[in-house]
């Protein structure tokens, strides 16, 4: 074995399986323009449940160290983000999804639906035959339809069509600590999102800004929580302030505008948001800047880009709604194998920042 080479000695390991009593969990891992998903593929335990939101409540309750243990450190980050796909609670669903990151549960992911399309359908799990395969998905926020476009067999873009978006607040203000009255609009993408303008608080939207956006960004969505009371029509789980979303003008005069999402415990969407672009489709639509059928693009703090439109009008409990479609690009870029070996004391997970 002296002499043999490293690389030989380094294929040893190939034949090395863990202790039978370790937790394995496996997982395919993509971006939609730089944002990562986390797609297990197993070792997270069945959901059942009437509903997508029985399911998440379930999670919520009960594997909630598997959700740490999957995005916190050392097998994850602060900024991860995943995806646990379920059998569908409709009789024409093809999959139901929970997304998961750093704080919990989320109730709908515009890039997750993106990546996981991509993976669902590149990888074989679902077999979809066609250029333009149709994936039918059940989230907590509602049916999200999915269309993947293939080019040579592969899915290079996802559109899809968004649970209805809508308005809650035009114009409201709040009293920020450190910072003074900030305006925002408040809207509904499939979570709830505070939308303020980046010129009037003197931030900017690029990477050497990061840090200053979750420090301001996690400020006004505590003083909006603390201000202003937020009720989803009809499901009390989806009543609460998920984002704050910066908006700002683009580096590409081509594009529309760029966002900068700051969401959960103070992650950095590396995406534009599919569920904020959504959202500012209807803001947009409310104001009467924006008709049917008027695509739009819009920037990351990377530079990647989502095309929006609103496709269709319609109400939502009390309020006056759209349907947006929102269009992405993801790729594959790991499969992994997650070990949790039951005598490490950090086995469940730690995060810093």
């Amino acid at each position: 074995m002296a002499n043999t080479s490293i690389s030989t000695r380094m294929s040893v390991m190939e034949g090395w399986l863990p202790p039978m009593h370790w937790l394995r969990i496996t997982t395919i891992d993509a971006h939609t323009g730089g944002e990562p998903l986390r797609v297990v593929t197993s070792g997270f335990p069945d959901l059942p449940g009437d509903t997508i939101l029985a399911k998440r409540r379930l999670a919520q309750t009960e594997y909630d160290h598997l959700r740490k243990a999957i995005m916190w450190e050392p097998r994850g980050h602060a900024d991860m983000y995943g995806a646990v796909v379920t059998e569908p609670v409709t009789k024409d669903g093809d999959i139901g999804v929970l997304f998961l990151h750093n704080e919990g549960f989320s109730t709908m992911c515009g890039h997750g639906v993106i990546a996981l399309a991509k993976v669902l359908l590149d990888t074989g799990i679902l077999d979809r035959p066609g250029d333009t395969p149709v994936i039918l998905m059940d989230t907590p926020a509602g049916r999200v339809v999915a269309e993947a476009y293939r080019e040579e067999g592969q899915v290079a873009a996802v559109s899809f069509l968004n649970v209805p978006s809508f308005v809650y607040a035009l114009d409201a203000h709040v009293e920020v600590p450190g910072i003074g009255q900030v305006r925002y609009d408040l809207a509904f993408g499939g979570a709830f999102y505070a939308f303020v303008n980046a010129v009037e608080l003197g931030i900017g939207l690029t990477s050497e800004h990061f840090r200053a956006l979750i420090d301001v960004g996690m400020r006004i969505k505590h003083a909006v929580m603390a201000s202003q009371a937020i009720h989803h029509p009809f499901e009390p789980d989806l009543s609460f302030l998920y984002g704050v979303i910066f908006v700002g003008p683009p580096e590409d005069p081509a594009h529309h505008s760029r966002n900068v999402c700051m969401f959960a415990d103070g992650e950095i969407d590396r995406s534009p948001t599919g569920t904020g672009v959504s959202a500012r489709a209807a803001i947009h639509h409310a104001r009467q800047e924006m008709g049917l059928h008027k695509p739009f693009v819009v920037e990351s703090i990377l530079g990647t880009c989502f095309t929006g439109e609103v496709t269709a009008t319609t109400t939502f409990g009390p309020h006056a709604a759209v349907i947006a479609k929102v269009t992405g690009t993801a790729h594959i870029c790991g499969r992994n194998e997650l070990l949790i070996d039951p005598a490490d004391p950090l086995r469940g997970g730690f995060m810093l920042r």
